[in-house]
């Protein structure tokens, strides 16, 4: 009776790499970025400076349904979160301006964590991308070596 492979061959079951250190900043700080827009946007929208329709705190679920993806390292959810935090960063930057008082003020603190995020995402997906890069062996030239002059 022959051995499963992974019993023969120990090397054949991949090990998975634990993420680097810059994997794991841009990590957290995106968590805590956008765990910090849930917490403002329900915030503003329910009880600092609510505009009259409460049901405005719906805006915060797309930011809710990232977190998971996140907290996993998935690179898809760092992906369409990078593109998806725009609209807070619009939506702060056009209250920034329009609104007064606390409005505004908040409107700052979402436009900062917006680009916060942002950058965080971009920086997790650079960083895997490197990390990859460097554990994938160099390829070969693509034009065999007798066709060249």
């Amino acid at each position: 009776m022959p051995l499963p492979t992974a019993i023969a061959n120990p090397t054949s079951t991949p090990i998975p790499a634990l993420p680097s250190v810059q994997a794991r900043r841009s990590r957290n700080m995106a968590l805590i970025c956008t765990l910090a827009l849930i917490a403002l946007g329900l915030g503003w929208e329910l009880v600092w400076a609510p505009t009259g329709v409460k049901s405005l705190a719906i805006k915060v679920v797309p930011l809710a349904l990232g977190v998971a993806g996140l907290a996993k390292y998935r690179l898809q959810t760092f992906r369409w979160m990078s593109l998806l935090v725009w609209l807070y960063a619009a939506e702060g930057a056009v209250r920034a301006f329009s609104d007064v008082g606390l409005s505004a003020q908040l409107a700052w603190v979402e436009l900062i964590l917006s680009l916060t995020l942002f950058a965080a995402c971009a920086w997790h997906v650079k960083a895997r991308f490197a990390s990859a890069s460097l554990s994938v062996p160099a390829a070969g030239p693509a034009v065999s070596s007798s066709r060249m002059p």
